[in-house]
């Protein structure tokens, strides 16, 4: 049958070859159509990064003249009108997430993420990293949330937890390859290996995280030698100092950018490591980093990137994303939208020290809990600014802005420590944040906290940063025990709050976070979160907006 087959064909072939009616070499020199040049062109690779599930568009805080100017941006109806009209524009395009797609707001709690699904594939994206907020719903909905999304995922360090620190296989494919005309553009996935200690332990119980490093140079071989890639790129979810860190280390050698992601900073010029260029494309949907390579040859013969803003009012929504957003928000939006207080402050979280946000919390958990010497908020990076009034002249809290500023509910939890213990934990805390080192810094800003004042070097020694520390006025006294409240981890033991360990008596008070909230704006609302300056850096500013440094870099 196959031999007949091909003996039909090269007969039809004979009878083309001899009339002219099955060639086109026959024609005319000038009717033959003309290929195109596929030795030489150019492609465009397009990033989001942690949007936190903030699908409407917000006000975006932007720092010009050493001052913040608000502007609209971001929504998934505008983002993708965005980047519809960049792929219209682009030779051949690829858009990727690196990751926090599902934690963030009060929408993806009510539908345990259920509801950013359909819009995320609708969005078009064509590959995906997971972050590290991707286990708020715990192993086996990350690995359904993701195994919904139509688009690849990868990631290299997450592994199945077969018990007992047994490794077992990665969750997800390590890389991918796109290849345009015949040339590879191979992709490497990383996310946070902190997972289990940044967030609650419980939510990524069953999966081990290993550090990049362990596997870079041997999944880079692959991808140059063995795949033949004429570039490749780290899609990163690790923080933008630990991706300088890796981009500085000899086991990346031979990769050529770090596309990264995970603390919201806005890298407008690449940032030139030992072996590879680092960006990180901003937060919420308010951004795009735009990758174009220049192929000639099948090689890279140039790069050029920008940091390109989506602005609300310039991109009009997308019909058909905006009717998924208003059928999958329709059943929860009475809460969503429903008033729960006012600021007579524009609101936001962007100073890495302290913010109207985190004061606003510390004003309602001191309120709620005021027997406590020491209240403790998280050093949290995520949701957007909040600055426009309503037609009372001040500016809305909703509930859902609430989940926007604690997606987790968390208990309030009370314990007691020594002055010694309060020490040593602020030296520790301030490390995460500043270390020389960039690899030992966290993700996360500085701790929050009330009831107590600091004053430090952030960028002086370890161990040696606390200049001055006092308590309701008074220097602490390293063998008195002082009370203390936070919130509680789930999955943390009974003796730990907020990464807090060795605190004795540990017990839950009757009040959540967003209790504690709600209860605090009935009663005081409208409220003036002004930073209380509980912690002062001797050799930095209050509107210190990055913890990077030692690098080319400006958040703006």
């Amino acid at each position: 049958m196959k031999a007949s087959r091909r003996k039909f064909l090269s007969q039809l072939g004979a009878i083309g070859t001899g009339t002219g009616l099955l060639s086109l070499g026959s024609l005319p020199a000038e009717a033959e159509p003309k290929e195109k040049d596929k030795s030489s062109f150019t492609i465009s690779i397009f990033q989001t990064t942690d949007v936190h599930c903030q699908i409407h568009p917000h006000d975006e805080l932007f720092w010009e003249n050493d001052q913040a100017v608000y502007r609209k941006t971001g929504g998934y109806a505008h983002l993708k009108t965005f980047l519809d009209k960049e792929k219209a524009k682009a030779e051949h395009s690829f858009v990727i997430d690196t990751g926090d797609m599902f934690q963030g707001s009060e929408l993806s709690v009510r539908t345990t993420g259920e509801a950013m699904v359909p819009l995320l594939n609708e969005m078009g994206y064509d590959l995906y990293l997971p972050g590290n907020w991707e286990v708020i719903y715990y192993k086996k909905a990350m690995q359904h949330l993701l195994g919904s999304l139509h688009a690849p995922k990868i990631c290299a360090n997450m592994y199945h937890d077969l018990g007992e620190e047994t490794k077992g296989e990665l969750i997800f494919p390590p890389y991918h390859i796109w290849t345009v005309n015949g040339v590879k553009i191979g992709f490497l996935g990383y996310t946070d290996h902190l997972v289990p200690i940044r967030q609650s332990p419980n939510y990524s119980k069953g999966i081990i995280y290993t550090k990049p490093e362990e596997n870079l140079a041997h999944y880079v071989d692959v991808l140059r030698n063995q795949e033949k890639c004429a570039f490749v790129a780290i899609i990163a979810h690790l923080g933008l100092s630990q991706q300088i860190h890796l981009a500085n280390i000899p086991a990346c050698e031979g990769v050529d950018y770090i596309l990264g992601g995970d603390t919201h900073e806005r890298v407008r010029k690449p940032i030139q490591s030992k072996y590879a260029k680092v960006v990180e494309p901003g937060a919420f949907g308010s951004f795009v980093g735009k990758l174009e390579l220049k192929i000639q040859d099948g090689k890279v013969v140039s790069d050029h990137y920008e940091l390109l803003e989506v602005s609300a009012t310039e991109n009009k929504a997308d019909p058909k994303i905006s009717q998924l957003i208003k059928n999958n928000e329709g059943p929860f939006q009475e809460d969503i939208f429903e008033i729960a207080g006012y600021s007579t402050l524009p609101l936001y979280r962007y100073f890495v020290i302290e913010n109207p946000i985190d004061t606003m919390i510390l004003d309602a958990v001191s309120w709620q809990v005021p027997e406590v010497d020491i209240v403790l908020s998280n050093g949290f990076r995520f949701c957007p600014p909040n600055t426009t009034p309503d037609k009372t002249g001040n500016i809305p809290i909703t509930n859902g802005y609430i989940f926007d500023m604690l997606p987790v509910d968390s208990m309030i939890r009370t314990g007691k420590v020594t002055g010694q213990q309060i020490q040593e934990w602020l030296e520790k805390e301030l490390n995460n944040v500043f270390a020389k080192d960039a690899s030992k810094r966290f993700g996360g800003w500085v701790i929050k906290f009330r009831g107590m004042e600091i004053e430090f070097l952030a960028f002086g020694e370890e161990g040696q940063r606390v200049q001055k520390a006092l308590i309701h006025g008074k220097q602490i006294d390293p063998d008195r025990v002082y009370s203390i409240c936070a919130c509680e981890r789930d999955g943390d033991p009974d003796d730990m709050l907020c990464r807090f360990k060795g605190v004795m008596e540990t017990e839950n008070t009757a009040y959540t976070l967003h209790q504690a909230m709600k209860n605090y704006l009935a009663a005081n609302s409208p409220v003036s979160p002004i930073a209380p300056k509980s912690a002062v850096a001797l050799d930095a500013p209050p509107t210190l907006l990055t913890q990077v440094y030692g690098v080319d870099y400006q958040f703006k």
